[in-house]
């Protein structure tokens, strides 16, 4: 950290600045208040770059990425990308690189690597996820607080440690690292990042870089030994010479740290010096917002004392870093989207101030970084390091206690701790010069407490526990087989059904606390009362939630008539102690054809409604049975005052049936008392696999055309419209899934990853945002935590959470070890409210967490 210059901007947009911060290849890093007097650091790019049409098209498009990426372990970023100035800006958060920690720390201990790797790969997970290649990481541009690594490079200029604008408006850019296939010739992919990724893991282990240069990269193998037997598997599949040998980002991931890097990180995940650092750089930043904008203090030429020592180091001293340089021209790119402009205030020239009294320098403090690395980065270096040593600290009351084994003085290494960055200089002078000389020694004082982590803004709250329940091993070739239903008991328990039979997961917990064999079932449980009911193959079961034990028997042939056969299909729904289930009867008899007796085998569908509480059935009516074998799958719609609205799964139609509903959707109400049919209603614009759903009042919402419809209950007139989510336009492609009614409002997803809330009376939409996650073919599915205030809406790629107030993104969720791209048939993220918590599922995985 150091005073401004003369030609420093004291505004940028609507940031004040306050201090330089840190310098890169491509911009200059401030120390800010924004209007709202948050810290936050302000990264300007050089005008020289600026002025470059491709360099602006580029940071255009590195800066979307982030800004689609933010949350988790990346920053929200704030930017200006059209005009003059290029700017970039997030919240000011104590850090330092990973290359400070290094010095400050030396080699990492196996815990911060793994959160270190894990939080990497799961942000790799989410980039690849979007098509998207990183080509951003270095240990220049990730850094390390408190809570957990960040991730401040998106793209290659964040990753720079060069760029330069030629005569010709080409840029050149040079990256600290490469990879086998970029050393030969070929564009980097999805295994390019982790190639890098294995680099970055074996520098934070051992301090220095496996594979030092191009010639290394491409036909070396890297020395791993000091790497630990923990680490050195996972690096050395980073590391494989060809892309297909290395592992996903997902998997990466998960070998790292199962549990997630969030919660491996908590109680603290860094060595102490590093902690202290971090301590140290906070206090320096609160005095520097506190502050007024009229006052500074100035040394030289305008600069303080500390300042100017560091600088007559020399600008052209770099130390070596091992790290390859080989030009990466970066041409051809996509245009930037206009944003909003904002305007840079220049410092006005001043007059020098009077020098300040010699002494010991003023601590320093260094901030992350918010776009691009520090272009060169001090190592402990002996004095003599080519660009003219600093002149000694001036002599204190006491010159005992110098560390001889380092070749850095106490003093030395103290001021480093103090400043957070070990070895933070302007034009790449080294601290090993800076602590060269004698040194006083300071009196001793207790470290200061560590800083309390506090929550980062769009990550998402680490889960109570993780539940994976075992799969179910297929017939032949050990593929998972049959589905797993699952369901919540009166918010204390997870109830678990599969072929394999009924589990029950506490959900305080997170642990199974019974499972019952015999009570397999194809379809999930229905609660009722302090029992639930079981659909097994042969009978009905009442299991007690609270142990597991079996309450009542009821056999299905019970059920059927005489001289039939009853098979029940799916259990529909339930509301109070009534359940209502599907039902296929075979019965055979006799009939008279040209007057001889034929025996004759008759199918009928029916939908029964069963009383729990009683254990008897209340009706049963008969439904259209459609295509063998004739037990067809019905959705319930709507359960009303006076009646049941349901619907025929649209793949069981006859082609009568799909001629009679005209290629739309035929609701069937039935009298919840009797059973008997009531008039109907028939969508003709809502296909009959389309998302339907209805609600108390009596009003239906429909997927229609790839809008999103609303229909009275009775007859089925439109009511209002939203428009389509697709201006493409796909004929038989229904964007919106099954709305979610809570109260007046309406909440649905489409499966470009958009949600949108509207109001359920009139069609008016409050708000529609994106989850920023690739479009698929599966539509998302959407729910609301225990207390309303928040939207979970869950794909195949992750669980992102809404405001249900007015929309704003709040965080994304993803599973360790997740597929890294959605597939059609990738199990889907899905949220359900359990009492103060909530339930995250993909696949057999579950998550508790604490949403709201």
């Amino acid at each position: 950290m150091e005073p401004l210059h003369q030609d420093d901007p004291l505004r940028i947009g609507p940031y004040r600045v306050l201090a330089r911060a840190r310098e890169s290849a491509g911009s200059v890093r401030y120390l800010a208040l924004a209007a709202d007097g948050t810290p936050s650091v302000v990264a300007l790019v050089r005008p020289r770059l600026a002025e470059v049409p491709v360099y602006r098209r580029r940071f255009g498009q590195e800066t979307r990425t982030a800004q689609r990426l933010a949350g988790g372990w990346v920053e929200p970023v704030e930017a200006s990308t059209d005009g003059t100035p290029l700017w970039t800006a997030s919240e000011y958060v104590p850090a330092v690189t990973l290359r400070e920690a290094i010095t400050l720390a030396g080699p990492l201990p196996e815990r911060t690597v793994r959160v270190l790797g894990a939080a990497i790969a799961e942000t790799l997970s989410r980039v690849h996820a979007t098509g998207t290649v990183l080509q951003g990481l270095s240990p220049d541009t990730v850094l390390l607080a408190a809570d957990g690594p960040r991730l401040t490079a998106l793209g290659p200029l964040g990753a720079a440690v060069v760029a330069e604008a030629g005569e010709d408006g080409q840029l050149t850019v040079k990256l600290g690292y490469l990879t086998p296939e970029q050393a030969a010739g070929a564009q980097p992919g999805p295994a390019s990042d982790l190639f890098v990724l294995g680099q970055l893991l074996a520098y934070a282990a051992t301090g220095t870089t496996p594979l030092a240069d191009a010639d290394a990269i491409a036909h070396g193998e890297p020395d791993l030994g000091p790497v630990t037997d923990g680490l050195r598997p996972v690096v050395a599949r980073c590391l494989a010479k060809s892309p297909e040998d290395r592992p996903p980002a997902g998997t990466v991931a998960a070998d790292l740290a199962l549990e997630g890097a969030a919660a491996l990180a908590r109680d603290g995940w860094l060595p102490d010096a590093v902690t202290a650092a971090l301590s140290a750089q906070s206090a320096e930043a609160a005095r520097l917002a506190a502050v007024p904008p009229e006052t500074g203090t100035r040394a030289e030429g305008g600069e303080d004392r500390a300042t100017v020592l560091v600088r007559r180091g020399g600008a052209g001293a770099r130390p070596a870093t091992g790290r390859d340089t080989t030009p990466l021209l970066v041409k051809d790119l996509v245009p930037a989207e206009p944003r909003g402009t904002a305007s840079v205030v220049p410092r006005p020239a001043a007059a020098p101030a009077r020098q300040a009294a010699v002494g010991p320098p003023a601590p320093v403090a260094a901030l992350p970084a918010a776009a691009a690395p520090l272009p060169y980065t001090a190592r402990a270096l002996p004095p003599a390091t080519g660009g003219g040593a600093l002149p000694p600290l001036p002599p204190g009351p006491s010159s005992a206690g110098r560390d001889g084994a380092a070749g850095i003085g106490r003093r030395g290494l103290l001021v480093a701790a103090a400043a957070g960055a070990a070895g933070l200089v302007v034009g790449g002078t080294a601290v090993g010069a800076l602590a060269g000389g004698e040194a006083p020694e300071p009196p001793a004082q207790k470290p200061a407490p560590a800083a309390k982590p506090r929550p980062m803004a769009g990550f998402a709250p680490g889960p109570q526990w993780r539940y994976e329940h075992p799969a179910v091993p297929g017939p032949s070739d050990g593929a998972p087989a049959g589905p797993l239903g699952a369901v919540v008991w009166q918010d204390r328990l997870l109830l678990l059904t599969d072929s394999q039979g009924t589990a029950a997961v506490d959900l305080r917990t997170g642990r199974r606390v019974w499972k019952l064999d015999e009570a397999a079932s194809a379809s999930r449980v229905v609660p009722v009362g302090t029992y639930c009911l079981v659909d097994t193959a042969e009978e009905l079961l009442w299991v007690s939630a609270a142990d597991g034990r079996v309450g009542q028997r009821l056999a299905k042939s019970t059920l059927a008539r005489p001289g039939e056969t009853l098979t029940i299909g799916q259990v529909l729904g339930s509301e109070g102690s009534t359940a209502w289930f599907t039902a296929h009867v075979r019965r055979t008899g006799e009939r008279s054809v040209k007057g001889r007796k034929q025996r004759v085998t008759v199918h009928e569908a029916y939908v029964v409604a069963y009383d729990l509480a009683a254990r008897a059935q209340q009706w049963r009516a008969r439904v259209p049975e459609g295509r063998a074998p004739h037990t067809p799958a019905y959705q319930l719609v709507a359960v009303r005052r006076d009646d049941v609205l349901v619907r025929q799964d649209g793949g069981s139609l006859t082609p009568a049936q799909q001629k009679a509903a005209r290629g739309g959707s035929s609701l069937l109400s039935l009298d919840r008392a009797t059973g008997a049919a009531r008039p109907g209603t028939l969508l003709t614009a809502v296909g009959a696999t389309a998302a339907v759903t209805g609600d108390t009042s009596g009003r239906l919402y429909a997927a229609a055309g790839g809008e999103l419809h609303a229909y009275t209950g009775t007859d089925g007139r439109r009511l209002w419209r939203v428009a389509a989510a697709n201006t493409r336009g796909e004929p038989g492609v229904f964007a919106y899934g099954t709305p979610l009614v809570a109260g007046q409002v309406l909440y649905a997803a489409n499966r470009f990853q958009q949600v949108c809330a509207v109001d359920s009376a009139t069609g008016r939409e409050l708000w529609r945002r994106s989850t920023q996650a690739p479009a698929w073919r599966e539509t998302p599915v959407t729910a609301l935590s225990p207390s309303g205030r928040t939207v979970l809406t869950g794909d195949a790629v992750q669980l992102t959470a809404f405001a249900a107030r007015d929309g704003r993104r709040l965080w994304k969720f993803q599973e360790a070890g997740a597929d890294d791209a959605p597939e059609q048939a990738a199990p889907r993220y899905a949220a359900f409210p359990a009492g103060a918590r909530t339930v995250v599922r993909r696949g057999r995985t579950f998550y508790s967490l604490p949403v709201d």
